[in-house]
């Protein structure tokens, strides 16, 4: 990463850090300074993949700092605010392969291999009227049909502009056109291979109740496809500390002849339907996804690729709210999967704090655009814990890992383990 960038992320944590005090004692009561908030998140992120079928192991080690600022909004009938952030990560160890996969942690240079650092900044300007906010700039949106991706050292980020709004009690709306996104692997923005010309967004959802809620959203991504996406979640009391949560996501995908490279628009729909039986510090879920349709494309090997539903093409890399994802999304054509899962939160045998879920995905009848069908497997786990209390309150340990295998014609076996070590610190 170049200095300036360096040296920019540098003074932005110190101007926050110095300014902490003064902001806080001259700032009017709910105005621009007053409900300013600062924060600078270490995260710190190791991962080991074990590649099967004779090809070289991989793994990565870096640091990340993630540095936030912001502001309230000022006085009067139309407020005024900016938010700053500034990210900034340093790679530690790259292990024994070039090939970062699809680890994504850092981009490699001409030699292929791993750069040694990457950092962005970026700044927001926002106006508020009543409960109405319009956002301009470099932002981190979290919407079904466009949500970054956070699960690397490094936030994903899109520039555009997003309006949200709550005029009415359980109702939000949010609409917005973004025209730029920068991955998280990477310093600057548009790379080639992943440029956005234009993603546009509209819809919200609706809380009938604190049981009963509705969403919907649709999408345009220029030149690649228009989604629209449904959910209605359902939480259904049934006795002390036992309930039933019902929750149903589709997305329906119509994607462009330019991205197809058939000569055709081409189509999918996906839909999950998650049943949760929570019990205490128990919860016990059964899931069932279906995907249907899709099309074939040539990679850039000349080799057959089919696609299911495809995200991460514009509109971010979580922009995937089914049921089945994991490692594995089990989003592909015609691909039918089901998971069995618990979770267990370890508050009531006296380690607040901790939490494990597991779960076994399956996914079976898959296309693969040879003639054949294939399958897939997952065994997922997953250890957190995040001290409640004392000197290193909320430090946070992740530590989660997948056993996979699939059909020879679909994709390689593998198993992997990812660990994040989080330290968010409160500077204003």
């Amino acid at each position: 990463m170049p200095a300036t960038i360096r040296g920019k992320l540098i003074a932005l944590i110190l101007a926050v850090t110095v300014s902490r005090e003064t902001v806080a004692s001259s700032a009017p009561p709910g105005g621009f300074a007053e409900d300013a908030s600062a924060s600078l998140l270490l995260r710190n992120g190791y991962v080991y993949r074990d590649n099967q079928d004779a090809v070289r192991d991989q793994s990565r080690w870096a640091q990340a700092f993630i540095a936030t600022f912001e502001s309230g909004f000022s006085q009067g009938p139309l407020g005024v605010g900016l938010d700053a952030y500034g990210l900034f990560a340093v790679r530690l160890d790259t292990g024994k392969s070039r090939d970062d996969g699809d680890i994504a942690y850092f981009p490699t240079d001409s030699d292929g291999d791993p750069e040694e650092d990457l950092g962005e900044l970026g700044l927001v300007l926002k106006l508020r009227l009543s409960n109405t906010v319009l956002k301009y700039g470099d932002q981190l949106p979290a919407l079904p049909v466009l949500s970054y991706d956070s699960s690397r050292l490094l936030p994903q980020t899109f520039r555009g502009v997003l309006l949200e709004s709550g005029e009415t009690d359980g109702l939000s709306l949010h609409a917005g056109r973004f025209t730029a996104q920068n991955d998280n692997n990477h310093s600057g923005r548009d790379v080639p291979g992943r440029e956005l010309d234009s993603i546009e967004l509209i819809g919200g959802s609706y809380a009938f109740s604190d049981q009963l809620s509705a969403t919907l959203y649709f999408s345009d991504i220029e030149a690649m496809a228009r989604k629209r996406y449904a959910n209605i979640a359902w939480r259904l009391p049934l006795a002390e500390e036992r309930s039933l949560e019902l929750d149903f996501d589709f997305y329906r995908t119509r994607y462009d002849r330019d991205y197809t490279q058939t000569g055709k628009d081409e189509d999918n729909r996906i839909w999950s339907l998650m049943a949760t039986y929570h019990w205490g510090s128990h919860a016990f879920i059964l899931a069932w996804q279906r995907s249907i349709g899709g099309f074939e494309s040539l990679d850039d090997d000349g080799q057959p690729v089919t696609h299911g539903y495809d995200f991460d093409f514009g509109d971010g890399g979580d922009a995937n709210y089914l049921a089945n994802a994991f490692y594995s999304d089990f989003n592909r054509k015609d691909e039918r999967s089901w998971q069995i899962g618990y979770e267990l939160d370890f508050t009531d045998y006296g380690v607040p704090g901790l939490s494990w879920k597991s779960a076994y995905v399956h996914g079976s009848q898959i296309d693969t655009g040879r003639g054949g069908m294939a399958s897939e497997r997952e065994f997922y786990n997953q250890i957190q814990y995040v001290v409640p209390e004392g000197a290193a309150r909320d430090l946070s340990i992740n530590l989660y890992g997948s056993i996979y295998r699939a059909s020879r014609d679909l994709n390689q076996d593998l198993n992997e383990i990812w660990l994040f070590v989080e330290y968010p610190l409160e500077l204003l």
